[in-house]
């Protein structure tokens, strides 16, 4: 096994990511030597396929896959797992010594833990929920509240056809009713315990919520997903009407550790993962605040 490692992450709008620290930190800890890249492909014009054909090449041992590719990078890949191709979308590559390109999905654990964290193991057992959005995120969010016992999930996306078909493939897989697609969050926002945003919407570059203010009530629980800023709109929204909020900070810990022991081979100390995750959003979003005002 290797102590020196070149990662990165494949993406849009991702400069203000976190993970280069998380990662290179935990190498640190555990005395391997790394580098994180950030490969924004807005940025650097150039072709998902051809970026991720070239990563033997040039050396990487794996990236992580984040918006809007986590769903087109199945196609570029060698070998896909069982339960990302269960879900549908990869968000971890890793490249074997052989040049092989393997995906894997993080995501789903990275959120069930992160949720755990915050509401309990038995939070969302036999309760309904509402999820915002059907794309690479947003499956592997929907399997995780499978995970997590959930006993009705309705899925709303501006791509009705895209929710429909998630619903209907997670039923199909799970032998379950759990899943349906909804036309409209109104229809079903007063019938649910919890809400989780798996759009982009409220990250820096996507302002606003996934949905109307009005439908969120004090009695629901409220997750994110987004990380950047950590304070979205949708948490501060929910917080002042005192709903109980999960921010994306524990999906990204979770999900970013799992993917470091995938690249690796090694299991980092997500405690302390957590810890420089929190030091590093107080300084980064104080700086957005300063240079948004």
């Amino acid at each position: 096994m290797t102590d020196r490692y070149l990662v990165g992450l494949i993406g849009t709008n991702i400069m203000k990511s976190l993970s280069p620290a998380l990662h290179e930190d935990a190498m640190a800890a555990a005395g391997a030597h790394g580098f994180y890249h950030l490969m924004d492909l807005s940025i650097m014009k150039r072709e998902l396929g051809a970026v991720v054909g070239s990563l033997f090449t040039v050396g990487f041992s794996g990236v992580n896959v984040t918006h809007p590719y986590k769903e087109a990078v199945l196609e570029h890949l060698h070998e896909v797992s069982p339960q990302a191709r269960e879900i549908g979308a990869v968000n971890t590559v890793v490249v074997g010594s052989d040049g092989k390109t393997t995906g894997y999905n993080t995501d789903r654990i990275g959120f069930k833990r992160g949720f755990e964290e915050v509401l309990g193991e038995n939070a969302a057992k036999g309760q309904s929920a509402l999820l915002l959005g059907a794309g690479g995120a947003g499956k592997a969010v929907a399997w995780a509240m499978v995970d997590l016992g959930i006993r009705h999930l309705y899925i709303f996306d501006k791509d009705t056809g895209r929710a429909a078909s998630l619903a209907a493939d997670i039923n199909q897989i799970s032998a379950t009713d759990i899943c349906r697609a909804v036309a409209d969050p109104t229809d079903v926002a007063g019938q649910v315990a919890g809400i989780v945003n798996a759009t982009p919407i409220g990250m820096m570059g996507y302002p606003g919520m996934a949905i109307d203010a009005a439908l969120i009530a004090p009695s629901h629980w409220v997750a994110d997903i987004v990380y950047t800023p950590l304070m979205t709109e949708l948490i501060s929204t929910a917080r002042r009407k005192g709903c109980v909020t999960v921010t994306g900070a524990g999906m990204c810990v979770h999900q970013a550790a799992e993917a470091f022991r995938l690249f690796t081979g090694i299991t980092p100390d997500a405690q302390r993962m957590t810890r420089l995750f929190n030091d590093l959003v107080v300084k980064r979003d104080a700086k957005l605040l300063a240079d948004n005002a």
